[in-house]
């Protein structure tokens, strides 16, 4: 079987207009194929040359198929299941600069050049005061852009029409800001002319991005089949789901830069994304969290399994319509859109998204997507929100029944273990491990949560009722009681 490459398939060649740091799954599936649509739609005409940000990755393999892989995407669309397939032609090359410095600083010199992506993960955009700028490369990420940044400003001798738009796609608050901070702090590291900090604050654009797409990546268990298919080889297939959200805070300069929305993306250019972050954080990620200790006690494994359980949909269906879209400051028919759309998602049927792996770190997760709906919905309606209580209370239970197979820091893991080893069934075992949690406050962003009127109790009383009747009888109680309240 032939493997894929521009032997093989013929590739139009742009310019190197975009400089990435990054080739993994997500970037390919996603900034990527963006790019290679609107190259295709005569609107860019750039290609995307990549930094590979560790000294091992898949560089070497992207090279051999000189830049090209296939595109899987599989999931709903106007609630059929679709798939497609798409070879990207986007990527021009792959460096390593751990093996290819020199090329990687010839880049700083690329007049065209007017992009920077990234996505180095969420421990990526990170500053270090050991990491000094000497004839070898920086060690961080951060490091290494200002070492970039720097020789392109050298180069150009300064010149403000020279500078870089830049656009993290790490999936930490505010990254530009915090990538620009770093910079910044290695600009005063590494005593580097006054001239180079004044470049950098107006020459270039930082601007803070926010990224939604499900990209399971490469099929591990279907590659052969699917290259079967395909009819050629391609180590670098990469599937991913259909819906896509880009959030960029930009002005229509880089919209018209950028013109995706002349050909249908879901790329957004706003002033702010801090709704469009609260709306995924309390909608997709908050309900995943939510929906896993009970569904999974329940006896599912996979959110698909979940979201077709009539029990649970109907659940869900409640808990996002009466608690966690009253505390949304945004427009109630793009609330429902967007809560149509993630709901949707969890039905794709290509994507067997694991319970258990979204359980990693759920006392962190709680704490940062479901407690502020809580403590918001409780603010302005003067009363616990049920269903968010009941989440709330699964959650500890499910500390109590799944031990071995949880991940989470071993502090807490030891602790929840303690606490339930007292638990007899008895009303005042629940309260005593209830207050004993709810009272953590480095486990609640520094909230006592005991001072909540009625929480205490309210969860004591649900984890009596898992012990005695268990998950599904509970839960069919609590919306048998909104239906007829």
């Amino acid at each position: 079987m032939k493997q894929l490459s521009a032997k093989e398939v013929k590739k139009t060649n742009y310019p190197e207009r975009v400089l990435q740091f990054g080739e993994g799954n997500f970037m390919r599936a996603f900034v990527d194929w963006q790019i290679d649509q609107l190259n295709k739609a005569g609107l860019f005409n750039g290609s995307v040359v990549i930094v590979q940000p560790l000294e091992q990755g898949l560089g070497d393999v992207i090279n051999q198929q000189d830049g090209l892989y296939t595109l899987i995407l599989e999931g709903m669309k106007d609630g059929q299941a679709v798939r497609e397939k798409q070879i990207i032609e986007s990527v021009s090359r792959v460096i390593n600069p751990f093996q290819q410095k020199d090329d990687y600083f010839a880049l700083a010199q690329a007049p065209e050049l007017e992009f920077i992506f990234s996505n180095t993960t969420e421990a990526g955009i990170v500053f270090d005061q050991e990491d000094l700028l000497t004839d070898e490369l920086p060690k961080t990420f951060p490091g290494k852009l200002t070492a970039f940044l720097y020789q392109r400003f050298i180069h150009f001798n300064g010149d403000d029409t020279k500078g870089m738009t830049i656009i993290p796609c790490e999936l930490i608050e505010n990254n530009a800001d915090q990538l620009k901070k770093c910079i910044l702090q290695y600009a005063d590291l590494w005593d580097l002319p006054k001239e180079f900090v004044t470049w950098i604050e107006q020459a270039n654009q930082f601007c803070n991005s926010l990224v939604d797409r499900i990209v399971p990546g490469y099929p591990k268990d279907k590659a052969k089949e699917i290259e079967a298919e395909l009819g050629y080889a391609d180590q670098l297939i990469v599937v991913a789901e259909h819906y896509h959200l880009w959030v960029i805070e930009g002005d229509q300069a880089l919209a018209d830069q950028l013109p995706v929305e002349k050909i249908g993306l879901n790329t957004l250019f706003v002033e702010d994304l801090t709704p469009y972050r609260s709306r995924k954080v309390k909608i997709l990620n908050g309900t995943h969290t939510a929906m896993t200790p009970i569904s999974y006690l329940m006896g599912l494994e996979t959110v698909e399994e979940a979201i077709n359980d009539p029990l649970i949909n109907a659940y869900l269906t409640a808990l996002l319509n009466d608690e966690v879209l009253t505390t949304l400051p945004m427009e109630a028919d793009e609330l429902q859109a967007y809560t149509n759309s993630v709901l949707e998602r969890f039905e794709n049927p290509y994507i067997k998204h694991q319970l258990l792996s979204i359980s990693l770190n759920s006392i962190a997760k709680f704490a940062t997507r479901n407690l502020p709906v809580l403590l918001e919905f409780y603010q302005k309606e003067g009363k616990l929100p049920d269903k968010l209580v009941f989440a709330f209370a699964a959650l500890l239970y499910f500390y109590r029944n799944e031990q071995k197979i949880l991940k989470d820091d071993r502090e807490i893991l030891d602790r929840f273990e303690s606490l339930w080893l007292n638990f007899d069934g008895s009303k005042d075992s629940a309260l005593s491990l209830v207050h004993s949690v709810l009272s953590e406050e480095s486990w609640w962003n520094g909230e006592d949560l005991t001072k909540l009127e009625g929480l205490e109790e309210s969860i004591a009383d649900l984890l009596i009722q898992f012990n005695q009747v268990g998950m599904k009888s509970a839960l069919t109680s609590l919306l048998g009681a909104e239906n007829h309240a």
